[in-house]
């Protein structure tokens, strides 16, 4: 199939492509009255004996006719003035199969695609209208409901969830109404340009080369990048328009876009028409590596095209579909494979030196194998901004600094243990092992900080209490701050309560249980593991359910003198969140310390005896391992006493008596 600007595209039994003038949901672009666009005439036959239903062609301004031949009468698509759907009814369509023909023809930057759908209502009402969107830089062709074609209003809405800021929906009208729970199969076309676009962020004041260094993605011979949803929609959804600049509402439909495509069947069937003497040499499909089969055009003929095609089918993650065709050099490593272009050949070099680096530390908690190979993807420009899918890290292979590559890997190089889990374990575990590694290079207090410096967004993106909200459970969490930062918390407390070493044995047994959108339940893994003690209290208020954070305090201490020089320290602790939690209590005196763990309950108090020699100087509740709604570390210096020179004090209570 053939793309050129140039040239003429056939395609059998697909609908015209229109212009759409439409008005955007929450800001309106311009306002017409909805009509009907009839098809044009037909054109001859292209040779005796042949019949043209459908063509299309471009010339070099980028306008694109359309002519139906006779073979079919063609569906009518409408212009619409409004959106025809509600957003209720786009929250309610799930996507539970994709199957994609993707024919691309990067020279002229052009995708045609023919999808077969499945998709179910989710909501609580029948549903009239199955709403469909797809990025404004392409265009409906043609739909059809049950091998059955249908005329369908187009409408441009206003999201950020596009580089170019808008979306064409279809409006898809069914001759029975799809009751809640179940599903239908849709067969759709539709095609279009996809150039590098900036729309959203230059709208916002962003500069030209950050907004082009953000939203890289297009269609080129040699690369290609379509990162999906929240980037470029180039394959169908239902989403809930958002801007950028509206809060967190954009990255709050990101994420639930990620949660509702989770455990959908999706197929791919990739051809790339290529120049002659230039074919891809790697695709990815939803970041992972498709075998490219190349077949390029015979002789020096400059004009002859060849053409690559690849196949994919998996179950997709917490992720967006994604798609990379480049042409790039390989160049093997330890647990990975770095993919460049020319100018980065001799820099690739210490990004392999510093995979091999990393990659026992991370064999010592996760096991010797890795689930698959780490991919990186050199970007076009050094200053583009990275991406990352799974196992596959799409960034500029530019020299970076020995310290700053070792970051890099041990966190990309998780996924490649992990994939695919759910997002809380594998985004979870790729932080918490970052900041295993500064711990071990920089010391502990230094790993604390990077958590720190997280939990205060943590906090306030938590209920107050679980009446007010039902807060985001670790399973079904959208935002990053909750699978990626709480998440990283809960390891750390997990160390505590059931030792590296079984926490080490759990995970190592999580990268090898079968890939499943739910995952293996930690705590079993933990109990195989070797642990003994009951967690369901920690796992029920931390992982199944968000209560929010505790909220704890030093509420007074009593010291008293016993024999031989010792004394007996009571602390009276209080939690005033939903949450209960298990900390450290410290007591100091002048030359020695003493520290137990203590359980607090939610919205309860705790008192705890410990006896030390000599007299007491300081105590400590919590020491940030544990994230709480205030401070994560409490320090009560006591009377007659200098503070202790050994403490990281974040709160401190006058003498107790």
């Amino acid at each position: 199939m053939k793309f050129s600007l140039a040239r003429t595209l056939a395609i059998v039994a697909v609908a015209p492509v229109l212009a759409l003038a439409v008005t955007a949901q929450s800001a309106p672009i311009q306002s017409v009255p909805a009509q009907s666009v009839p098809a044009p005439p037909a054109p001859q036959n292209p040779k005796p004996g042949s019949q043209v239903i459908f063509s299309r062609s471009t010339d070099a301004n980028g306008q694109t006719t359309t002519e139906a031949g006779p073979a079919a009468p063609q569906p009518r698509i409408l212009v619409a003035t409004k959106p025809s759907v509600q957003d209720a009814d786009r929250r309610a369509v799930t996507f539970t199969a994709l199957n994609l023909d993707v024919h691309l023809h990067p020279a002229d930057h052009q995708i045609a695609v023919r999808a077969l759908l499945t998709v179910r209502n989710d909501g609580k009402t029948p549903l009239a209208r199955i709403p469909l969107q797809i990025s404004s830089a392409l265009n409906w062709d043609q739909i059809r409901v049950e091998g059955r074609d249908v005329s369908f209003p187009v409408a441009t809405l206003n999201s950020d969830a596009d580089h170019t800021g808008q979306l064409h929906e279809a409006a898809v009208p069914l001759a029975t109404p799809l009751a809640p729970g179940a599903s239908l199969h849709l067969d759709v076309a539709y095609s279009g340009v996809i150039l590098a676009s900036a729309k959203r962020l230059l709208a916002l004041g962003t500069p030209r080369n950050l907004a082009f260094g953000s939203d890289w993605d297009q269609i080129t011979v040699p690369f290609t990048g379509l990162r999906g949803f929240g980037n470029v929609v180039w394959y169908p959804v239902s989403s809930v328009p958002a801007i950028l600049g509206d809060g967190a509402r954009l990255f709050d439909e990101i994420g639930s876009q990620k949660l509702r495509l989770q455990g959908a069947r999706f197929t791919l069937h990739l051809a790339v028409e290529f120049p002659h003497g230039e074919p891809p040499t790697v695709a990815l499909v939803n970041g992972q590596s498709v075998s490219l089969e190349v077949k390029d055009g015979p002789g020096p003929d400059p004009t002859l095209e060849g053409i690559a095609t690849a196949q994919s089918t998996t179950t997709v993650g917490f992720q967006v579909p994604s798609l990379f065709v480049a042409i790039r050099t390989a160049h093997a490593g330890t647990h990975c494979t770095a993919w460049t272009q020319p100018a980065d050949e001799v820099a690739v070099q210490d990004w392999v030196t510093e995979a091999a680096a990393v990659s026992p530390f991370l064999e010592s908690w996760l096991g010797q194998h890795s689930r698959s190979n780490l991919t990186l993807l050199d970007l076009p420009d050094p200053d583009d901004t990275p991406y990352e899918s799974g196992s596959l890290l799409v960034v500029s292979l530019q020299d970076q600094p020995a310290a700053q590559l070792d970051g890099i890997f041990v966190h990309a190089l998780t996924h490649a243990w992990l994939q695919p889990s759910p997002a809380w374990l594998d985004e979870g575990v790729a932080y918490f092992m970052s900041t295993l590694w500064v711990e071990q290079h920089q010391g502990r207090n230094k790993a604390l900080e990077m958590l720190e410096a997280d939990r205060t967004a943590l906090a306030l993106a938590e209920p107050v209490s679980p009446g007010e909200s039902a807060g985001q459970p670790l399973a079904s969490a959208i935002l990053p701050i909750y699978y990626r930062t709480k998440a990283a918390y809960v390891f750390w407390m997990l160390r505590d309560l059931a030792s590296d070493a079984n926490l080490s044995a759990a995970l190592q047994a999580l990268a090898k249980a079968p890939p499943s959108p739910a995952g293996p339940s930690l705590e079993d893994l933990l109990r195989k593991a070797g642990v003994t003690r009951d967690l369901s209290w920690f796992f029920a208020d931390w992982v199944h359910a968000d209560k929010g954070l505790p909220d704890l305090s030093i509420v007074s201490v009593f010291p008293s003198a016993a024999q031989a020089g010792a004394y007996l320290v009571a602390v009276n602790m209080a939690n005033t969140g939903y949450a209960a939690a298990e900390v450290p209590l410290t007591v100091r005196t002048a030359t020695t310390s003493l520290t137990q763990r203590v359980l607090i309950p939610a919205r309860g108090t705790l008192v705890r005896r410990l006896l030390v020699l000599g007299k007491p100087t300081q105590v400590q509740l919590n020491d940030g391992t544990v994230p709480e709604s205030e401070a994560s570390v409490h320090v009560t210096h006591l009377k007659d006493a200098p503070p202790s020179s050994n403490s990281s004090s974040s709160q401190s209570a006058d003498p107790e008596p």
